[in-house]
């Protein structure tokens, strides 16, 4: 791909860069590589100076040189302090931390985390209490005094917890609940479900050589007469003696158990239950490891491919302990639960294969709604009722609903069905209960994520409202707020906010000018942020309510800090597609003079994950790349880092933008970049590159393959390159399945397009990627092969995953990646 001639034509500056030596003109001042022994790794290279140019080997090293960051911060139980982790890069262990509000952080010794594991806690019913689990045991601790009692220590982890009404404890390992007595201490069984068929018990003779036995045999008869003696004793003490443990549930042999929760009063238990034979996996869904410990291939078991991956769904059922009734739910009550969403989908398809489709209603494949990071359960209990909601998505990923199940009729209310022709966010799925009976929630459906109030029977009330996403919805202790996340003011600024529930007041309560989290404090007066601003690494701070801003943590680095990053510009690029505007990042090469005739190069990033926002006013979580855009700038180069059409951010439409069409969309986004680049930042479009990893890598192949006069290179990092390849969870959302949408699988993967590259294009994957299979690039690879395509070169990394981990590759990687780009657009 790359010419002996463009390869002695490279620059001695981009020479200093690629060794990793500090940049300078003179070529003979270029320190060569020492050859390193064998099985010894590399140093740490030495962190960037000030006044010194950037070099691969220091941006694409163990990244602790930049500081080791404080993560999952969240409050102690008084409010007085934080507690986070830390883990060195490429550290098997993290390290957990205390940090008080006015001093200084301490690492807490092996025999303090169990003090500290109460995260995810759960409050009795005063607040007085909280229970949690540690390392698979039950812990509770006074919140009146801090004492804390270990009630468990078993070698059988337990799954849950939760306060029953009456300030009794109830657990469940596996499908086995259990209760604590507050009052005796009694550890009884209320539940011990069995996924098998019942026990047939004494059974009477039926054949006529068994009857005939028990009629002419006496002992025959009285052992079977005994035994039913025994049997009936049985069920008379199991009803009679209030010390005997509750009779076992059996559900039968043909499904698991995969949630499980109890009800406020430990009266009623919901199962959401899965066909035992679904499998993640198929038998051959393997993935070689060719470096294994023992010096074996080790075939690695992998994810099923979503033209295989058949989910069946999920169904609830109800257990009533008090009556032992088992109650299944039927799912008639939920809105459109048997619509033909895809009708024509599967008309289009039919058609283009000479057949006609012909659309029948029928119940469709449910299940409790999938968390992607919303680290809430679907199944929400009021706080004190029996009452329960649910949130269910179809299989098929049009439809979202939030239902109350009817526990003694086994019955679903639909309290509000969210429903998308495309398919329904898998993010701003929050939900719950008030005291008083209402609900509030999240939903799309104006094509922004809002925050909706519900009162039992009423009509929905919008409690935020415009062009902005909300999300992190938090309720207020005392339940007069619910706190949220917002880009009010920039697609690309986030900050925190909080709407009062019984006037609608909305007020913001930070004035950050970049991207955070936060946590609302125990007490509802503090927020603890996690925030960043586009040169600035994400540090803690504290903020009490109408408060000033208390910085906590001071991790990065003085390396970093002192190195004179240049803070990309956001910008927001017009669309000539009808997208409105594209938000993206810009950095201008060094010493940009906008007056001159000289035009520059330029290379794009295309960000991964699909559903990202990557054009933000944060410290970017590809820090290495905005390192390496800082470096490109000091070679001359123009950068653009595009938020294209199916990122975060952006509201429904902009999502949506890609279904059924993923990478073309996308394409015509970069296009106008393209165009923008050259209009306002002297970019010459004739030396222009494009890189990007994952969904990244894949429109690098669509805009090489499908628009190959657009860039004159390109770098497809662990890139999709065939969609029916891809896991069902993200490819089904967007393009349905291979079976019933096998045009847009066709109109979007790449290796449908290879024929048209005609431009340099360098593949690398990493061996050991279970996430975008080595074998996608594999398939590729051959295929360009037989379309006699020779623009390409591949690159492989044996023992990498997905996301690499070692320094070596990431240098190696970048290392391509700068050389294709100084050979091909300078």
């Amino acid at each position: 791909m790359i010419s002996l001639k463009k390869h002695f034509a490279v620059s001695a500056l981009a020479l200093a860069v690629l060794s990793g030596c500090a940049a300078t003109a003179d070529a003979s001042k270029v320190a060569p590589e020492k050859p390193q022994t064998a099985n010894v790794l590399p140093p740490l290279a030495t962190p960037p100076k000030a006044d010194q140019a950037l070099t691969l080997n220091q941006i694409m090293a163990n990244p602790d040189w930049m500081g080791i960051f404080a993560k999952g911060a969240y409050w102690s139980d008084d409010g007085r302090s934080v507690y986070f982790e830390r883990q060195a890069s490429n550290a098997p262990l993290t390290s957990y931390y205390q940090q008080a509000l006015n001093g200084e952080a301490r690492e807490l010794a092996l025999d303090e985390l169990h003090q500290a594991s109460q995260k995810d806690g759960v409050l009795d019913n005063g607040k007085q209490h909280k229970a949690y689990i540690y390392q698979g045991n039950l812990f509770v601790k006074n919140l009146s005094d801090g004492s804390i009692r270990q009630l468990t220590r078993t070698n059988t982890a337990i799954d849950g917890v939760r306060f029953l009404n009456n300030g009794d404890l109830a657990y469940w390992q596996g499908d086995a609940i259990f209760r604590i007595h507050g009052d005796t201490g009694l550890t009884e069984q209320l539940a011990d479900i069995k996924m098998s068929k019942a026990p047939q018990g004494v059974q009477e003779p039926s054949s006529y050589i068994a009857k005939q036995q028990h009629r002419l045999i006496n002992y025959v008869a009285l052992q079977q007469q005994n035994a039913k003696d025994k049997q009936a004793y049985q069920e008379k003490l199991q009803a009679a003696d209030a010390s005997m443990s509750a009779k076992s549930w059996f559900l039968g042999d043909s499904e698991v158990v995969s949630e499980l929760s109890l009800s406020p009063d430990g009266r009623y238990v919901l199962l959401s239950l899965t066909d035992k034979d679904y499998s993640w996996r198929k038998d051959h869904d393997i993935m070689p490891n060719y470096l294994g410990k023992d010096g074996y291939v080790d075939p690695v078991p992998v994810r099923a491919r979503v033209a295989e991956d058949k989910a069946p769904g999920e169904r609830l059922v109800v257990l009533d302990l008090k009556t032992h009734q088992q109650i299944n739910v039927t799912i008639e009550g939920l809105t459109g639960f048997d619509e033909d969403v895809l009708a024509k989908v599967k008309a289009e398809n039919a058609k283009a294969r000479g057949e006609t489709y012909k659309s029948e209603k029928a119940p469709r494949k449910l299940q409790l709604m999938q968390d992607w990071g919303w680290s809430q359960s679907a199944i929400q209990w009021h706080p004190t009722e029996n009452r329960v909601l649910v949130m269910l998505e179809a299989l098929d990923n049009k439809d979202r609903w939030i239902a109350e199940v009817k526990l003694e009729q086994g019955k679903l209310v639909t309290e509000h069905r969210l429903h998308d022709d495309a398919w329904v966010n898998y993010d701003y799925n929050q939900f719950g209960w008030l005291p008083d009976g209402s609900i509030y929630y999240l939903s799309e459906e104006t094509g922004f994520s809002h925050l909706y109030l519900k009162s039992q029977g009423g009509k929905a009330q919008a409690l935020t409202q415009g062009k902005f996403v909300v999300s992190d919805i938090s309720l207020s202790p005392d339940n007069k707020f619910i706190y949220y996340r917002a880009n009010k003011n920039h697609p690309g600024i986030y900050n925190v906010y909080r709407v009062a529930l019984d006037s609608g007041k909305d007020e913001q309560l930070t004035q950050w000018d970049g991207n955070l989290e936060y946590v609302l404090s125990p007490d509802g007066d503090k927020l603890l942020l996690t925030a960043s601003r586009r040169t600035e690494p994400s540090e803690l701070f504290v903020q009490t309510i109408g408060g000033e801003l208390q910085q906590l943590t001071h991790y990065t680095s003085d390396a970093f800090k002192s190195y004179p990053w240049q803070a990309p510009n956001v910008v927001a690029v017009p669309s000539t597609h009808g997208a409105g505007e594209v938000h993206a990042r810009v950095y201008l090469p060094q010493g940009y003079d906008a007056s001159s005739a000289k035009t520059y190069p330029a290379v794009v990033f295309n960000h991964g994950a699909g559903y990202l926002q990557n054009a933000d006013y944060g410290f970017s979580g590809y820090f290495r790349e905005f390192m390496f855009h800082n470096l490109l700038t000091q070679q001359g180069y123009v950068v653009l880092d595009m938020d294209y059409r199916g990122s975060k951010g952006y509201g429904r439409d902009w999502r949506t933008a890609i279904y059924r069409n993923m990478g073309h969309p996308e394409v015509e986004d970069l296009k106008d970049g393209v165009s923008w680049l050259a209009a306002n930042a002297k970019v010459d479009p004739k030396r222009v590159g494009t890189y990007g990893g994952s969904y990244g890598g894949f429109l690098t192949f669509m805009s090489l393959f499908t628009e190959p006069e657009l860039f004159q290179a390109g770098a497809a990092l662990r890139p999709v390159a065939d969609w029916a390849h891809y896991n069902a969870a993200y490819t089904s959302n967007i393009l349905n399945t291979p079976d019933d949408d096998a045009i847009a699988y066709e109109r979007s993967s790449p290796i449908e397009h290879a024929q048209g590259l005609n431009k340099p294009l360098l593949i690398m994957s990493g061996v050991m990627d279970d996430n975008v299979f080595f074998q996608d690039s594999v398939r590729m690879v051959q295929h360009l092969i037989e379309l006699e395509k020779t623009q390409f070169e591949t690159a492989i990394y044996p023992v990498e995953p997905h996301g690499f981990r070692q320094p070596s590759s990431w240098l190696d990687e970048y290392r391509r990646i700068f050389k294709l780009f100084e050979a091909e657009l300078k």
